[in-house]
């Protein structure tokens, strides 16, 4: 379709448009085979220069054909003998040609732009692996309708509060992978378990590439010192108390679990197994330890862990900013 409407074109205006297209890709493909060293795009790049060549040719053959037939000065005839004087006529003025340069010249300024479009597109405009990653957002969680556990606690925040609290624009590099750009960022209002929906927990998980980070609020009356003591109990490993934001606090490390979904024709899941070590860092509400606690829980799919310090840090930075609703 494309190539019957260039042959619709005037001569002067197709053959000047060809020349402009051809040289202008054909420079541009040359270049970004020799600087990726690619041998079929210096191949369909020399194609286009042949092409244009051609096209060359063929335009200045044509003016020179122009130029042999235009028309010359020739010597006067000879006197005619007298004839009776024809009835007048209105004399018609000459059709005019188009001028065959002034086609060239606006179908070459046309097409140039387009060229230079061509060329400059790929340096300044930003490709789809050069511009810079969007990271996630949490969701604004205006419509969520809040369990009633939240409104028998007034300082209970909602788990897109948290969400926005976790998802720092500095998170990755307090996580020691600065690089990297969240992936996911989630939050939910949720209640604690085998509470029968009594006890606030909201919820917030925000996933990078190589770490995950979850955030709970647990607004119970279990302090941290009662928890260090129910740890002797569970399968908690490496545990550590010390003192954050000046509030009592401990560290723990302990299996994820891992829980396998069967999408086929059975629909079934399988069982619940071991999932990669996760390290958890807990830090009470408020200095008294009154009861209630933060749950910092960080782990990778690959088992890799990073320092406590990076728990810590990320624990001075984050808790701060988690906002308490008002009663």
């Amino acid at each position: 379709m494309l190539g019957f409407l260039v042959r619709l074109l005037p001569f002067w205006v197709r053959e000047p448009l060809l020349i402009v297209v051809g040289s202008v890709f054909g420079v541009r493909i040359m270049y970004l085979a020799h600087r990726d060293g690619e041998g079929v795009a210096a191949a369909i790049g020399l194609a286009f220069l042949v092409f244009t060549a051609v096209r060359i040719h063929t335009v200045a053959r044509a003016l020179r054909a122009r130029r042999a037939t235009a028309p010359t000065a020739t010597a006067p005839a000879p006197a005619a003998p007298p004839v009776a004087a024809p009835a007048a006529t209105t004399p018609t003025a000459p059709e005019k040609e188009p001028n065959a340069w002034g086609q060239a010249f606006a179908a070459v300024a046309v097409f140039a732009a387009l060229g230079a479009a061509a060329w400059l597109g790929p340096d300044l405009l930003p490709g789809e692996d050069e511009g810079t990653p969007q990271t996630a957002s949490c969701a604004s969680g205006e419509d969520e309708r809040l369990p009633g556990a939240y409104e028998k606690t007034p300082r209970a925040v909602t788990g897109g509060e948290l969400c926005t609290a976790l998802n720092r624009s500095d998170l990755a590099q307090l996580l020691g992978t600065p690089a990297e750009t969240a992936t996911v960022a989630s939050g939910t209002s949720n209640t604690a378990p085998l509470t029968d929906g009594k006890v606030a927990q909201p919820e917030a998980e925000v996933q990078f590439a190589t770490y995950t980070v979850h955030v709970s609020v647990t607004y119970n009356q279990l302090s941290i010192a009662q928890y260090v003591k129910l740890m002797k109990y569970g399968e908690e490993t490496d545990v550590k108390t010390l003192s954050v934001l000046g509030r009592p606090a401990v560290l723990a490390s302990d299996h994820t679990m891992r829980i396998e979904i069967d999408l086929g024709s059975g629909g079934s899941g399988g069982p619940v197994g071991q999932g990669p070590l996760a390290r958890t860092l807990s830090v009470a509400l408020d200095a008294k330890d009154q009861g209630g606690y933060y749950d910092i829980t960080v782990w990778s799919a690959s088992g890799a862990l990073p320092d406590d310090s990076a728990l810590l840090d990320i624990a001075e930075k984050v808790l701060p900013t988690i906002p308490e609703r008002a009663g």
